[in-house]
């Protein structure tokens, strides 16, 4: 029984060590963040346009922005699971935003959602979030560290 434990202690171990691995090698993470964007994206937004040389382009360059978008967020959780500092904290929040303003950019191109105004102040919802990340990032570099 006792060797029962071991083996799926070590295997719990190989498994456990396998993603610290991935999450410490970047170029690991941006392969698995790649693929893993890709997939979800292959179906509703790849193929309806893959046949329009001109769209599809198009496309391609919000789904590389997305991609980039992502990494640098998860690179950021990170960083901030490491220092947990409010800088830290602004820029994973500051990338996060830049994630979610790519992923409406690409459904926006692709016509699948429209552009969504905010009535107060008659502007694109995505024009806001790319300020609020601005200032994000903004406040994140201005910020003095005690």
């Amino acid at each position: 029984m006792m060797q029962r434990s071991h083996k799926y202690y070590r295997i719990m171990q190989t498994g456990r060590s396998s993603v610290h691995d991935v999450l410490r090698n970047k170029p690991k993470l941006f392969a698995l963040i790649s693929i893993l964007v890709i997939s979800a994206l292959a179906l509703p937004v790849i193929l309806p346009h893959a046949t329009h040389p001109t769209m599809i382009y198009h496309i391609i360059l919000h789904i590389i922005s997305l991609i980039l978008a992502v990494f640098l967020s998860c690179v950021s959780i990170l960083a901030y699971n490491r220092n947990r500092n409010a800088r830290m904290l602004l820029m994973m929040f500051g990338f996060s935003l830049l994630a979610v303003v790519e992923l409406l950019y690409l459904f926006h191109s692709t016509a699948n959602i429209r552009d969504i105004i905010v009535p107060i102040v008659d502007a694109e919802f995505s024009h806001l979030i790319l300020l609020t990340m601005l200032a994000l990032f903004g406040i994140g570099v201005l910020k003095v560290s005690k």
